[in-house]
């Protein structure tokens, strides 16, 4: 499954700006008019460049929700490949330059390749794989604080051999430190000292779960700017500059710099990232295209001797040059195909605004003091586990529950904090796992308790207990016997490998207002207190407690709990169209189900579609052929029911028997329906909506099933509206699990 959401459109904008700042560094603009000005334009302003460009990278690597080591791989790979084409590329003006004439050349090569580049700009790009790679390995080995911590260490040390080097070069053992260091690498400004900072900056604010206001992010950037701007002067005013890349103020002006940047979302500018890295690879060789016109047309006193003509010249002829390459590679090469990949079958389009709300309202709704647990096993209802854990964490839920064990592994992974509860059976041979990754198992029964304290492994866990289900749990009878099984649960408690930090049970009939399941739940409820009270009189301090799910705070609100386990009402549907239930909460469907039309061909009246010729035809029509099937998790139940989908706000019925990779829809009476359009199987499209539930029921089923089923296969888009001013702490008013 792969998440889309709305493109940083700030992000892409800058990229050019930077890039162009890149140019400046490299041409002086202001050279020939201004000394000064031309420092403070190119040794300090620009400066934000490079970081800028290893925030962005970190922001989308190195964040906490992104653990896969295949996305570092990936990155490496890539950035790899750049560099690699890069040195290639300027082989024939490094022999120009009598690069390969030096002393000593194998050693130097080695280090330039390592640290400084074949050429004066190309540092960056070994900066960025030794950078991302330390700034990766740091947040997976020890997280976020700690690796910061030795983040800024690494810069502080690269600081002073830069804009600081003045202040310890005769300082003995620092000094010779730096001596010693200077023969490994040029500058301190490389992959070690200079980048890790900015990786984990881009990731910590990927992980943040607020953000500043729009107007504090740009104003304490403009007064970080303003600071780095003096401490420049003064560092370049008494000389103790070596090189002039790293300033103190650099690090807090680059973050609220991306924090301002952030608020910027709207359309993807795919090729704005792609020419801003063109303009930064290829500026150098245009350098040498400019010097050389103006010497063929004796222009060298406009295009070489004046240093702002000359930085425009280089500019233009850098970015006409790039967006050319861009266009002739979306037009003729693997761009173009890449740019729709994904989008041409079926798709989960994920609304993480209503998400929010729903949370905000379920809270709401909640006794004071309990805390919501998100349950997002089987792929979070099939919405994605991913998409919707990562939100969650990020606007500050601390309690989820799974399934399975590795479904809690998988939730680690991808960086959830907080309680994991894993609701079902789990080998006791892997209760070394539950310990690595800290989750919570359910102890079933007493002898599965007895199992797994017997590994030898401190195990938290959560205690189920049978109310009446007869499903999972301790079972404590209201007879003579119960004493017994108390006395149990009592030794499950002083079991020293088991931590309990829950005990709780399920109502099975809780999603019913019918007099005799309200009485059995209520039975199952006292029934659930009266083991507790026994336990408290054995001296058993009862950990936190969780009775309800969804429907169980729906019709039973007013049970005090610690959790709330929410499920299928976290998702903004509920199990059934005609479900009656106490509390009417304003809940909003968070999936959508789309797909695409591939294909429309005219049938004549009579004839036939589809497996079994089920379909006749009783007119001269169109069919539609849509890239879904039962495959994708669309049943095949649906099929001859009259299910419609929508096309552009209308209606179309569904007809022929539904495959597992298409189905078949009649567009006759919709007018202009052609290849490439988007039908809507779930969710809203114009005034229409066709609901989870409605569909759920025409299948004899349950929207939990449905929604459940949809195949792996299936596209997820997470949609939201970005961060919005109103918005700054969007976390406010969720209670938490810790």
């Amino acid at each position: 499954m792969r998440t889309t959401n709305k493109s940083y459109t700030g992000i892409d904008c800058f990229r050019m700006i930077a890039a162009i700042l890149i140019i400046a560094i490299h041409t002086s603009p202001l050279g020939t008019y201004s000394e000064w000005g031309d420092f403070i334009l190119t040794r300090v302003i620009a400066r934000i460049a490079v970081p800028f460009f290893f925030m962005t990278s970190g922001f989308f690597l190195i964040s906490r929700y992104s653990n896969q080591a295949e996305r570092l791989r990936v990155y490496m790979k890539k950035t790899a490949l750049i560099y690699g084409a890069a040195i290639m590329l300027y082989i024939p003006l490094n022999i120009y330059n009598g690069y390969f004439r030096m002393e000593n050349l194998l050693p130097n090569m080695i280090k330039d390749i390592v640290f400084d580049g074949t050429l004066y700009h190309l540092w960056y790009l070994p900066a960025s794989l030794v950078g991302g790679a330390i700034a990766w390995v740091l947040v997976r080995k020890i997280g976020f604080h700690r690796a910061f911590a030795v983040a800024a260490v690494l810069y502080l040390i690269g600081l002073f051999g830069d804009s600081y080097y003045g202040l310890i070069e005769k300082v003995p053992v620092l000094g010779g430190f730096y001596t010693l260091w200077f023969q490994v690498s040029d500058y301190t400004r490389n992959g070690i000292f200079f980048a890790p900072v900015f990786f984990l900056l881009g990731g910590w604010i990927a992980d943040a779960q607020t953000r500043l206001r729009q107007t504090a992010a740009s104003t304490l950037c403009v007064v970080m700017l303003f600071s780095m701007l003096a401490e420049g002067s003064i560092l370049h005013y008494f000389q103790l500059q070596r090189h002039d890349s790293m300033y103190l103020f650099l690090v807090p002006c680059m973050y609220f710099l991306f924090q301002a940047l952030l608020y910027f979302r709207g359309k993807r500018h795919v090729w704005l990232r792609d020419v801003s890295l063109l303009v930064y690879m290829i500026h150098p060789m245009m350098i040498v295209v400019v010097r050389l016109a103006a010497k063929v047309l004796h222009l060298q006193t406009l295009l070489v001797e004046n240093s702002a003509v000359h930085f425009l010249a280089v500019v233009v002829t850098s970015v006409s040059f790039s967006v050319f390459a861009e266009a002739f590679w979306q037009r003729f090469g693997s761009g173009r195909k890449e740019q729709h990949k994904g989008a041409d079958r079926a798709y989960i389009e994920i609304n993480l605004d209503n998400l929010t709300h729903n949370v905000q309202v379920l809270c709401e709704a909640m006794p004071p003091e309990c805390a919501l647990m998100a349950v997002v096993k089987a792929q979070a209802y099939g919405h994605g586990m991913y998409e919707i854990a990562t939100h969650l964490d990020r606007i500050g839920v601390r309690a989820f529950a799974a399934a399975t064990v590795d479904e809690g592994i998988m939730l680690r992974r991808f960086g959830i904090r907080g309680e994991i509860l894993i609701l079902g059976y789990t080998q006791p041979e892997r209760a070394r796992e539950l310990r690595k990754y800290d989750l919570s198992q359910t102890l079933v029964d007493y002898d599965y308790a007895c199992r797994l304290n017997a590994q030898g492994v401190h195990v938290k866990a959560h205690i189920k207990l049978d109310t009446g289900m007869h499903r999972l749990g301790f079972w404590v009878p209201m007879d003579s016997s119960a004493g017994k099984e108390v006395q149990k649960l009592s030794r499950v408690f002083a079991m020293k490998n088991l931590m309990i930090n829950g005990i709780f049970t399920h109502l099975c009939v809780a999603d019913s207002l019918d007099g005799n399941d309200v009485l059995f739940t209520r039975q199952q409820i006292a029934r659930f207190y009266k083991i507790l009270n026994r336990l408290k009189k054995q001296g058993i301090h009862i950990p936190k407690i969780h009775i309800q799910s969804s429907y169980g705070l729906l019709n039973y609100p007013e049970l005090k709990c610690d959790y709330v386990r929410v499920g299928i009402s976290l998702y903004g549907v509920l199990s059934t169209p005609d479900a009656q239930t106490k509390l009417h909460l304003d809940l909003r469907p968070v999936l959508s189900l789309k797909a695409q039309i591939v294909l429309v061909r005219n049938i004549k009246a009579g004839e036939r579609v589809g497996y079994g010729r089920a379909f006749v035809a009783d007119r001269d029509s169109r069919i539609a052929i849509v890239s879904i099937g039962y495959a994708d998790g669309f049943s095949r139940i649906l099929s001859g029911k009259g299910q419609n989908v929508l096309i552009d706000g209308q209606p179309a019925p569904i007809v022929g028997r539904i495959c597992m990779d298409q189905l078949a829809v009649d567009v006759t009476k919709l007018s202009d329906v052609c290849v490439g359009m988007i039908v809507t199987l779930i969710g809203r499209d114009g005034n229409e909506e066709i609901t989870a539930p409605a569909v759920a029921e025409q299948t004899d089923s349950i929207t939990n099933e449905l929604l459940s089923r949809i195949g792996m296969r299936v596209m997820v888009t997470a949609v939201d509206s970005g961060y919005c001013s109103d918005r700054t702490s969007s976390h406010v008013g969720i209670r938490t699990g810790s």
